[in-house]
């Protein structure tokens, strides 16, 4: 924008042309810094305004815990809604299934993944837009038929919290049991699932990446085909190194019960079935270098598994599956279908 002075400016005989000159530039820079709507201005203004943006949705707080959530209107087809009454929960608890196109229309039983999700408190319905990925890749690329399970995690996502400090008048946070010991049996029950350790798997990403490793190295009875996404194994390696089990003031674990202790326990054990690992993360992930830590312990204590590093993507469950979603589903076929048909 330019604004255009139409009334002379007088200039003295006294004055030489260089000092004219002068006077006319600074008057011209004046000009410009008085202009509220320069590119600059409006370019600090879109800026402050995304700051102002990001600050208030970082300080949104997160909504209060429920174990059964209303599932989004829009969700991939054959995805359903359910719940069980749990005993340890004391009350119903939500999950969401996602069955295969051909479910109501044979008698087929099915292999199951158990998808745990990231993030606290638990929501069944938190990673349902993973449903969208796995529907278009098994349509796609003829991936055998798999019945996919999404769990409430609890309290505290997929884990089990006995001593709830600080938080007065809170009952134990049991996410993990109501999983293993209720939500599991739930499933075989109520679906056609094959209902057996060969034809059973479990995967998760960022907070349920931790509770998958915590879970399956647990519960390896339970579980054949293992896929931990992005898990954030520093803070478990913090619990670990707690006199305490402490991952902060206000949060301690069972000694023992973090992904690190349950890894060198599961080494130990001559007697531990064995299960197919595979763990990933991207690189631009903010857990990327603790998964390569986690991965090189593992290996030192000789527990094999796979490792899928997708260059380029950041701390997203949804972005690696957009990437490599393929290879982590083809992983989880060849580990249950094969198995299962035997």
């Amino acid at each position: 924008m330019f604004l255009v002075f139409q009334t002379p400016i007088r200039l003295s005989r006294k004055l030489s042309r260089k000092t004219a000159i002068r006077c006319a530039l600074v008057a011209t820079f004046s000009i410009f810094a008085l202009l509220p709507h320069s590119a600059h201005a409006q370019q600090s203004a879109k800026q402050s305004s995304s700051e102002a943006t990001t600050k208030k949705r970082a300080k949104r707080p997160s909504k209060p815990f429920r174990w059964v959530n209303e599932m989004p209107p829009k969700h991939a087809p054959g995805l359903r809604h359910g719940t069980f009454a749990s005993r340890i929960a004391g009350q119903d608890v939500g999950y969401c299934v996602l069955l295969p196109e051909d479910y109501d229309s044979t008698s087929k039983r099915y292999p199951v993944v158990y998808y745990l999700h990231g993030g606290r408190p638990g929501d069944e319905t938190k990673s349902i837009k993973l449903a969208e990925h796995w529907v278009r890749l098994q349509n796609a690329h003829d991936i055998q038929p798999i019945l996919y399970v999404l769990v409430n995690g609890g309290p505290v996502s997929h884990y089990n919290v006995p001593d709830r400090v600080g938080v007065q008048g809170q009952p134990d946070a049991l996410g993990a049991d109501v999983f293993i010991k209720e939500l599991i049996p739930h499933i075989d029950a109520s679906y056609r699932t094959i209902a057996d350790r060969q034809a059973r798997g479990l995967e998760g990403f960022s907070q349920g990446g931790r509770g998958t490793m915590r879970l399956s190295l647990g519960h390896p009875e339970l579980f054949s085909s293992v896929a931990a996404g992005g898990g954030g194994y520093a803070t478990e390696k913090r619990i670990s190194e707690s006199p305490d089990s402490a991952e902060s003031e206000t949060l301690r674990f069972a000694k023992g019960d973090n992904t690190w202790d349950l890894a060198r326990a599961y080494a130990a054990r001559s007697d531990a079935p064995r299960f197919n690992l595979m763990i990933y993360v991207g690189t631009k992930g903010f857990n990327y270098e603790n998964n390569l830590q986690y991965m090189a312990f593992l290996k030192e204590q000789g527990i094999e598994h796979q490792s899928l590093i997708v260059p380029g993507v950041t701390h997203s469950a949804t972005g690696i599956y957009a990437a490599r979603g393929l290879q982590i589903m083809r992983f989880h076929e060849a580990n249950l279908v094969r198995r299962s048909a035997r």
